[in-house]
């Protein structure tokens, strides 16, 4: 993951305190069913993967968007902080 170092345990990455923009990409094109369980975020597909977007998220809410992401069986390509 872009902009994230594992933690000491190797299983979460270090997340930077407070909260951020983050942009979020995973593999293929997410359908509708998929998009409506990310309801927070503005969603944008490509060709080849979707690209989540998250203004303001915490550490606790990035953690359960990444959480829902690996529930739904989705592929995880990148997390990175926005500028």
């Amino acid at each position: 993951m872009d902009g994230a170092r594992s933690g000491p345990a190797g299983d979460r990455p270090v997340v930077p305190s407070g909260s951020g923009d983050f942009e979020i990409r995973v593999r293929g094109r997410v359908g509708e069913r998929f998009r409506s369980a990310f309801g927070e975020l503005t969603v944008r597909l490509r060709p080849a993967e979707t690209v989540l977007y998250g203004v303001g998220l915490d550490q606790p809410a990035l953690y359960g968007i990444l959480d829902r992401i690996q529930a739904l069986g989705l592929e995880l390509l990148e997390v990175r902080r926005l500028p």
